[in-house]
């Protein structure tokens, strides 16, 4: 069966479990899709502990030809992060904005060296000399939040709007951020870039900058071509080739594709919705681009599920399993929690505000991309016959697991004590 045909047939399904979900469990949308797969995928892998039908071969293979990373990385990720971008209130992300930058930039960077450092020192307890490049790389790819599903939450709750704004904010700020950091370690540790500062400084500021400049002139082409024509389908259609060539030309010149798409999103639905589109014309895009979010993120976190087939656990990642969820949080409070000492300096906020970005700060489909990105045979415990890209795949699953669906559920009681807290409830 064709690659082609397996993802409709996959859309499908993630469909009939949203379609399931509102009248069994009643959940989160994306966090029901993700528990639906898992459970799919730990049931075949048991089926076939115990002989029955025998279907995690035919699941692993399916898995495989997907090629999850270049499916995300290169393909749907630019419409997500264009679709969200549309929804940014730039007004609001204003008022924000120095509590964003620092949140997307130096949080982001200081939960890599955290994790980083954090990860090298556990392993070195267990006896496991890792070179600490390694375990920057999982730093790299684990900071980053993807929290579409907390999103969604936090949309549908009306959480307070300065917690609103900043989740917002950060997650499609950091996912181009944490693409360039893990861009950059990624070619210390493969690509035979010296790791001297000029060098991995020159490479980020290439990347981000890069990226960032992409995006603005991409916005204002698409600008100037959507207000010269009054045909509505044609509006949508010049909308559809910023996340498709767009997104592909900027990964070709070698600037962050992730951030462009973030910035001519904002321009688009800040600047060209109000002086380019008709009214109707605006109506319309609002409604294309939510559906179009929508359906790529039910086949996003459906794959998410699955891939719990990809990975064979012997006793060595049940204690990485163990390490990974406590590490990850722990870094995500220290690097939310210092900018704040710095930010009530200046202003108040609500007393919730860390908590909520703490263990709103779900990792998703974009950690699973990076990590299935490494190389397979880089051994770390030769001894052993410890694979690189299975000691960070099984760590980045186990996190991305824990905060879809326990931090996910869980993070509701949190946004009604902010309400309160700030006279909204």
């Amino acid at each position: 069966m064709s690659v082609y045909y397996t993802l409709c047939f996959l859309a499908a399904l993630a469909i009939f479990i949203a379609f399931a979900n509102q009248y069994v469990v009643k959940i989160q949308t994306t966090i029901a899709i993700t528990a639906g797969s898992m459970l799919i995928s730990a049931l075949m892998v048991l089926f076939g502990k115990l002989g029955w039908f025998n279907l995690e071969p035919l699941a692993v293979e399916t898995m495989e030809s997907i090629d999850f990373q270049n499916f995300l990385l290169k393909g749907i990720l630019g419409f997500l992060l264009f679709a969200g971008g549309l929804g940014i209130n730039l007004k609001a992300l204003r008022s924000q904005k120095w509590e964003i930058t620092i949140l997307s930039i130096a949080a982001t960077l200081l939960s890599t060296f955290i994790i980083g450092y954090g990860f090298w020192f556990i392993a070195k307890l267990l006896g496991w000399e890792l070179p600490l490049v390694y375990c920057m790389l999982f730093g790299a790819l684990i900071s980053p939040t993807d929290p579409i599903a907390v999103l969604a939450i936090v949309k549908k709750m009306k959480a307070p709007p300065q917690i609103a704004i900043q989740i917002e904010g950060e997650s499609l700020f950091n996912d181009g951020v944490g693409l360039v950091i893990f861009a950059t370690v990624f070619a210390v540790a493969f690509g035979g870039v010296e790791p001297t500062f000029t060098s991995v400084a020159g490479l980020f500021l290439h990347e981000a900058l890069g990226g960032i400049l992409f995006g603005a002139v991409l916005g204002l082409i698409a600008h100037v071509m959507i207000s010269a024509t009054d045909d509505g389908s044609l509006e949508l259609l010049l909308t559809l080739c910023i996340p498709t060539a767009g997104f592909a030309f900027a990964n070709m010149i070698g600037v962050s594709g992730a951030l462009a798409m973030v910035v001519t999103g904002i321009m688009i639905g800040n600047w060209t919705r109000h002086s380019g589109f008709s009214e109707q014309s605006s109506h319309h895009l609002d409604h294309f681009w939510e559906l179009m979010d929508q359906f790529l993120n039910a086949l996003l976190f459906l794959l998410i599920g699955l891939a719990l087939v990809l990975l064979d656990l012997d006793w060595r990642d049940w204690i990485l399993l163990v390490i990974a969820v406590p590490l990850c949080l722990a870094a995500r409070f220290i690097s939310v929690s210092l900018p704040y000492v710095a930010f009530r300096k200046f202003r108040s906020y609500n007393r919730f505000s860390v908590r909520i970005l703490t263990w709103g700060g779900l990792r998703g489909g974009l950690a699973m991309a990076m990590a299935l990105a490494l190389p397979s045979g880089v051994m770390v415990l030769p001894e052993h016959g410890v694979d690189l890209r299975e000691v960070i795949l099984v760590m980045t699953y186990s996190v991305v697991m824990f905060s879809i669906v326990v931090q996910g559920m869980t993070i509701t009681p949190m946004i009604t004590a902010a309400k309160k807290a700030s006279g909204d409830y």
